[in-house]
C-alpha cells in the first residue's frame, strides 16, 4: 500500500513493474465522439445484426425452407401454431413479452471459428447486448476473448478452472475438462456455459444467446455478391493468421473497394496492421462497422431480398442459438428503425500504448507467465458491473450538455482519472481530458456552474459516491490544467480504492 503522496505503482502487461508519472499538463480537449460513433470489437454484431433481416425474409419463402432453417439453427422444428400465439400474445418471460412490456432484455453474442480452424469452439468474439425497450436505446459491450476468469462450470461446485473467458464455450464440445455439469451439456451446452461466465462479469442476466462461425460470415457476404466498402487510409498486415499455424500478409488500398467474403472478414478480424490508423481499437472497430452497415444495406435492397435463398443457406450449416421465430421477430421488429445514435457501444479494456484502457490490466492472472492473459483489477467485477448497470443515463441528464472533467486525487494508480474517462467516453457525457488534482480522502463534485447542471451533478455524486460542493474559479484552488466551468469530478482516494480493490 502506497504512503500518502506517493503514485502506486502500474502493472504492465509481461506483469512486470513500472512507475507511472504524472504527464505534463495542461493538455489540449479532446473532441468527443457522439454515442453512436463509439464503435464495437466484435465480427458477430455484422453477424447478428443481418441474420435478423435475414430471418424475416425467411417468410417468403416454403414453410419446409423455413423449418431446415430453424431446425439446424435452434435444434428444434418450427412449430407453427406455438408461434402465432406467442406472436399474438406471447407468454411472461419470452423476449417479445418483455419488450412489449418495457422490461430489458439480454442477448449474448458469440463468435468462433468454426471447423476451418484448429480452435473452432473457442469464442474470439464475445459481446453482450443489452436492449432497453423504455428508452429505445442498445448496448452492445465487448468483453475481450483473453480475459481470465475462475469458471465453476464443472459437476462438483467447488471445483474452480482457470482459463480465458473464450474457453467457456467449448466446455461441452471438448475434452479440456471432465464432469461438465448437467446444464452445460448437449446442443445448447456452450452457449449457456458461456452466458453463466459473462454473467458473472457483467451482471447481467442474459435471456438468450446466438453463436456463429467466421463461414458464416464469409459465405454470407459472399451470397450477397461481395459488399462495398470504403478505408480511410491503406490496410497493411503481414501477420494476418492463415487456416493453419502461419500467417498471410494482407493489403488493402484506401478508398472505396468491393469485397468478397475472404477479404471483408480479413478487413474486418485485422488486428496487427502497419498503419497506426488502422491498428487501434477505434480503426478496427470502425471497418467492423463499415461491414455491417455494408451487408445490412445490400440484404435489405431488393437484390438482397432475390438473394434470401442463398443467403439462408450461407448461415444454416453455421449458427447456434437458443431462441425461438417468435423471438427473433420480436426483436427485429423492434429494432429494424433504430437509429444509429441509439447505440451505445463500451468496451473492457487494458491500457495499451497510446489509450489509458479501464477495467482490465495485463500481466499473469493464473496461467502462467507465456500466455498472454487480462487480468481485472478489481476481482470482484463490482466496478465493471456498476458500469454495464449505468450505461444507459437518463436522457434528461443527458440533455443538460454538462461540461464534465475527471480529476484524479487519489493517490493510487496516476491514470485513474484517464481510466474513468475512457470508461465513461461511451455513455453521451460531455467529456473533457483528464488531469491529476491535490490529494483528496473522499471523492467531491465541483459545481462551478451555480446549479445550471443538477440532474448531471446528482448523478456523479451517486456514481461516484462523492458530495456535490459549490467552487469558483478561485475556491478551491484548481489543479494545473484543471476547467473552472460545468462540473469537475475530484476522484479520492476513496474511490481508488474502490476502483483497484485495494
Amino acid at each position: 500500500m502506497p504512503r500518502l503522496g506517493e503514485l502506486h505503482p502500474a502493472r504492465s502487461t509481461q506483469g512486470n513493474i513500472r512507475v507511472r508519472m504524472p504527464k505534463a499538463r495542461p493538455r489540449a480537449r479532446r473532441s468527443r465522439y457522439s454515442v453512436s460513433h463509439r464503435l464495437t470489437r466484435s465480427v458477430p454484431a455484422m453477424i447478428g445484426a443481418a441474420a435478423l433481416v435475414v430471418i424475416l425474409v425467411a417468410a417468403s419463402l416454403t414453410y419446409k425452407r423455413i423449418d431446415d432453417f430453424f431446425t439446424a439453427t435452434t435444434g428444434h422444428h418450427l412449430n407453427p401454431l406455438a408461434e402465432v400465439v406467442q406472436a399474438v400474445e406471447p407468454s411472461p418471460g419470452t423476449i417479445a413479452y418483455k419488450l412489449q412490456h418495457g422490461q430489458r432484455v439480454n442477448i449474448l453474442m458469440l463468435g468462433m471459428g468454426g471447423y476451418e480452424n484448429d480452435a473452432p469452439f473457442l469464442t474470439d468474439s464475445i459481446m453482450a447486448v443489452t436492449i432497453d425497450p423504455n428508452s429505445h436505446r442498445v448496448m452492445l459491450a465487448s468483453i475481450p476473448r483473453d480475459l481470465v476468469v475462475h469458471m465453476n462450470v464443472q459437476s462438483n461446485p467447488n471445483s474452480i478452472w482457470t482459463n480465458k473467458i473464450n474457453a467457456a464455450y467449448e466446455v461441452p464440445y471438448t475434452s479440456i475438462i471432465c464432469c461438465v455439469a448437467s446444464q452445460y451439456q448437449g446442443r445448447d451446452g456452450g452457449g449457456h456455459a458461456a452466458e453463466h461466465e459473462v454473467s458473472k462479469i457483467t451482471g447481467l442476466n442474459f435471456d438468450r444467446y446466438i453463436a456463429v462461425d467466421f463461414k458464416a460470415f464469409r459465405d454470407m457476404v459472399n451470397a450477397l455478391g461481395g459488399v462495398d466498402v470504403c478505408l480511410t487510409s491503406n490496410l497493411d498486415d503481414y501477420t494476418y493468421p492463415n487456416y493453419g499455424h502461419g500467417y498471410i500478409a494482407l493489403h488493402f488500398r484506401a478508398g472505396c473497394q468491393h469485397l468478397n467474403g475472404e477479404q471483408a472478414l480479413e478487413v474486418a478480424r485485422s488486428r496487427h496492421a502497419v498503419q497506426a490508423e488502422q491498428a487501434s481499437d477505434f480503426g478496427r472497430s470502425r471497418r467492423q462497422q463499415d461491414i455491417m452497415y455494408a451487408i445490412k444495406k445490400k440484404a435489405t435492397t431488393v437484390n438482397g431480398f432475390a438473394k434470401a435463398p442463398q443467403l439462408l443457406d450461407a448461415l444454416q450449416k453455421n449458427i447456434h442459438t437458443d431462441m425461438s421465430l417468435s423471438d427473433m421477430k420480436a426483436i427485429y421488429d423492434w429494432g429494424k428503425n433504430l437509429p444509429d445514435s441509439s447505440i451505445i457501444k463500451v468496451a473492457l479494456t487494458a491500457p495499451a500504448a497510446a489509450t489509458a484502457g479501464n477495467f482490465l490490466y495485463g500481466g499473469n492472472c493464473g496461467m502462467g507467465p507465456y500466455a498472454s492473459q487480462l487480468c481485472p483489477e478489481d476481482p470482484s467485477y463490482r466496478m465493471i458491473k456498476q458500469f454495464i448497470g449505468s450505461v444507459f443515463i437518463d436522457p434528461a441528464i443527458l440533455a443538460e450538455r454538462a461540461p464534465v472533467q475527471i480529476t484524479n486525487g487519489s493517490y493510487t494508480y496516476s491514470d485513474l482519472a484517464d481510466r474513468v474517462t475512457t470508461m465513461l467516453d461511451p455513455v453521451g457525457l460531455q467529456l473533457a481530458d483528464p488531469v491529476m488534482h491535490q490529494s483528496s480522502r473522499g471523492t467531491v463534485i465541483l459545481d462551478y456552474s451555480g446549479g445550471r447542471f443538477p440532474l448531471t451533478a446528482k448523478w456523479l455524486a451517486s456514481y461516484f459516491g462523492g458530495t456535490v460542493v459549490a467552487a469558483t474559479p478561485t475556491s478551491p484552488a484548481p489543479a494545473r490544467g484543471q476547467q473552472t466551468y460545468g462540473l469537475v469530478v475530484v476522484l479520492g482516494h476513496d474511490f481508488g480504492v474502490r476502483w483497484y480493490a485495494l
